[in-house]
């Protein structure tokens, strides 16, 4: 049912916000899409650069981030991004539509020492290995759906309701495995951490070396 939909980004946002310096800093949003995440982050950091390719999100994104949050219209593949600038990197549901191999290096070297890069994306779904969780997560999916519609009604706030620019975001499929993304995670970012999360995401952890 419709009104049992959730947003499954807006879920893991505080587990990224978990993973920011306390002393807040400054903060590069990959993917940043409607800046929902870019708003919860600017009540954390000092500043926060919000990045995303698609003009629809940028323009989505401009009414509702607060000044200390700069958005920028780019691709992080080509944008030149300042070398130990940012004291954490984040980004929700964006890394897998980008090659790995290619966007990591250029995310390490934005960082501080000591920086912190937190992302949860999509991985592609690897049967059988990952039935147990896929099982799971279709009977959590529902479970919580109808917790937050009935706390939505009740008039105790957003619970993960669906972002009104959703329709224009871009999409794509993920072509990688979570073992996969592992693999290629951990040629360019030694002592990097990847895990599948249940509702069909992958959250990387990495603090770079001080």
């Amino acid at each position: 049912m419709k009104a049992l939909e959730w947003d499954h980004n807006s879920y893991y946002q505080r587990l990224l916000l978990r993973h920011l310096p306390r002393s807040g800093g400054n903060v590069l949003e990959v993917g940043c899409g409607t800046g929902a995440f870019a708003s919860r982050l600017a009540d954390r950091a000092g500043h926060v650069d919000a990045i995303d390719s698609s003009p629809a999100m940028i323009e989505q994104a401009r009414g509702r981030v607060p000044g200390n949050v700069r958005l920028i219209l780019a691709n992080v593949l080509t944008e030149p991004l300042p070398a130990g600038q940012y004291d954490a990197i984040v980004s929700i549901t964006a890394l897998h539509h980008m090659p790995l191999p290619d966007v990591l290096p250029r995310l390490a070297a934005a960082l501080r020492p000591g920086g912190v890069l937190a992302a949860v994306a999509l991985p592609r779904t690897d049967l059988p290995r990952d039935l147990p969780v896929e099982l799971a997560a279709g009977l959590g999916h529902r479970f919580l759906g109808a917790a937050f519609a009935a706390l939505r009604t009740a008039g105790h706030g957003d619970w993960h309701g669906l972002d009104p620019g959703r329709e224009l975001m871009p999409v794509a499929k993920a072509s990688l495995t979570t073992a996969q993304v592992r693999q290629q995670a951990t040629a360019v970012l030694p002592g990097v951490r990847v895990r599948r999360l249940l509702f069909w995401r992958y959250f990387l952890l990495w603090q770079k070396p001080s």
